[in-house]
């Protein structure tokens, strides 16, 4: 969230009660993360914590999934601080808050990552997917479907901006950067649907994916240390769901294939599933597109945040060596009979 959600200082500190910590100071700070609300709290002690609201779409899975992999010795995985009373995390006044410990460094789009961090990743996301939860947790995380919401969510704006018009300024500013690049969206669309066709017809192994491993979720501090954070949509899916991020080049990062290389040399033996790795590049590209879009048409936003979120839409993904330039080479590189 950019602005400070309607919650009080005086209930902050009364939430945070809960985690027998008495605090000297709470800031919000903006996030770029619509249904997330950030603060920095600092303990009477000079501890620092890092405090996260979550609105509408919460699932305990966030936190229980992280939690387990971090008491099996994945420490790289940012897992919340139970309460008192054990609780991961704590429903109230409309959030779901969670607390977690400070990380003292950037993201890996602020500072790229160093070759020990890049090896560092890659054997952290090998003991995430090759983690066996318990059987109750595993049945709550959600299984992959290749689902079409998001293509269908795309093809409705591509009707709708091609049907209607639009007085609204920042609407139309999209609009006309949408009809400049209306084949490169249909074509991103119709590759990524005729994918999934073919990966619902194939039985590849499902492991637990972090979903969303993309450099502003990987935490980067001194002497190499690095943290994953962000597992609030954990999923049983294909390897490449997390794989296609590296080298992937989303937000214009992890894009130098020196990077792969070293991120694999601490993976280890991977058989990378070509036709998986161009789906979720391409389905990656339809989300982003998806929720920009509704974003930007929803005139209950401020036109600070409508703002942001186009500039987001338009300033990058069609940039040469960025996303849909990295997803369009993913799927010229598959066999004949894959991409046909």
């Amino acid at each position: 969230m950019l602005t400070k959600p309607d919650i009080s200082d005086a209930v902050v500190l009364s939430v945070l009660n809960a985690f027998g910590l008495t605090i000297a100071e709470t800031t919000f700070r903006p996030s770029g993360d619509a249904n997330s609300a950030v603060f920095s709290v600092i303990a009477d002690d000079g501890t620092r914590f890092f405090l996260k609201l979550r609105c509408g779409d919460f699932d305990e899975i966030a936190v229980t999934v992280p939690a387990h992999l971090r008491s099996r010795g994945v420490l790289r995985v940012m897992a919340p601080i139970a309460t008192t009373t054990n609780q991961l995390w704590i429903c109230a006044h409309g959030f779901d808050w969670m607390l977690y410990p400070f990380f003292d460094g950037k993201n890996g789009f602020e500072s790229p990552l160093s070759r020990a961090q890049w090896i560092a990743l890659g054997e952290t996301m090998r003991l995430v997917h090759t983690a066996v939860l318990p059987p109750e947790l595993a049945r709550r995380v959600p299984n992959e479907s290749y689902s079409p919401r998001n293509r269908a969510i795309v093809r409705a704006l591509d009707t709708q901006i091609e049907t209607r018009r639009f007085d609204d300024p920042i609407a139309a500013e999209l609009v006309a950067f949408w009809e400049s690049h209306r084949d490169e969206i249909r074509a991103v669309l119709e590759r990524a649907g005729q994918l999934a066709h073919q990966l619902r017809e194939r039985a590849l192994v499902f492991v637990l994916c972090h979903s969303d491993l993309h450099a502003g979720n990987v935490l980067l501090g001194a002497d190499n240390k690095l943290a994953i954070v962000d597992w609030d949509n954990p999923i049983l899916a294909p390897k490449e769901r997390d794989l296609m991020f590296v080298g992937g080049g989303v937000g214009g990062a992890w894009n130098d294939p020196r990077e792969s290389e070293w991120f694999f040399s601490g993976y280890g033996p991977a058989q990378i599933d070509s036709v998986a790795l161009a789906y979720y590049r391409y389905e990656r590209i339809v989300v982003d597109i998806a929720e920009y879009g509704e974003r930007i048409f929803d005139v209950k936003r401020s036109d600070r945040d409508r703002q942001l979120n186009l500039q987001k839409l338009t300033s990058q993904l069609f940039l040469p060596n960025n996303v849909v330039d990295i997803a369009h080479r993913s799927y010229s590189a598959l066999p004949i009979s894959s991409s046909a």
